[in-house]
């Protein structure tokens, strides 16, 4: 996607009140939905966050939807992460705004294994506080491989089939994020 179809995109319509922010594991969603969230003021929530406790202990599943249920109802939220298939799908009907992270596979794989080494100095960003690095990477590491044969078909698709009445970012390289936020941070010192 190049700067100026960002910047065009970003000028089309009222601005941004609801943003899903979704793709494989490892691309730098929560890096980007923080930004994004400092740039527009939208609430953020990422849903590790939402779905995990400090530890990394899972909360109930209907704990989880009831959660997810009432942030959907806000008026203006940014929602990153995957959560479920059921809930990913209502959210993603629910956003005026899309934005899919889906960087070549090999950058997602590098990601992981960059946050790994980082632990012990610095916190994963979006995941809940102790969060047991050792055993969440080698699950990240089944993620990627498993997002890409089976949900990267599935957003591809839903990207392209809904821009035409949503805003949508399919953001491919990490410097199409830069610049998509770039795109953002002008538009936002206007208003």
């Amino acid at each position: 996607m190049s700067a100026p179809f960002l910047a065009s995109a970003l000028d089309a319509g009222p601005p941004m009140k609801r943003v899903a922010i979704f793709g494989n594991t490892g691309g730098g969603k929560s890096t980007l939905a923080r930004r994004l969230a400092e740039l527009t003021r939208l609430p953020f929530y990422p849903l590790d966050l939402i779905q995990f406790r400090a530890g990394g202990r899972q909360v109930t599943h209907e704990d989880y939807v009831k959660a997810h249920a009432d942030l959907l109802r806000k008026d203006e939220w940014i929602i990153e992460g995957f959560g479920d298939v059921a809930s990913a799908w209502e959210r993603f009907s629910r956003a005026d705004t899309l934005t899919y992270i889906d960087l070549p596979l090999v950058t997602h794989h590098w990601r992981v294994t960059k946050r790994l080494i980082k632990a012990p100095c610095v916190s994963a960003e979006g995941w809940p506080e102790n969060s047991p690095m050792w055993k969440s990477t080698i699950n990240s590491y089944k993620v990627v491989w498993n997002c890409h044969r089976r949900l990267t078909p599935k957003y591809r698709q839903l990207v392209a089939d809904v821009a035409n009445s949503k805003r949508v970012h399919h953001l491919k390289w990490p410097a199409e994020m830069r610049t998509f936020l770039g795109a953002v941070k002008r538009e936002y010192a206007r208003g």
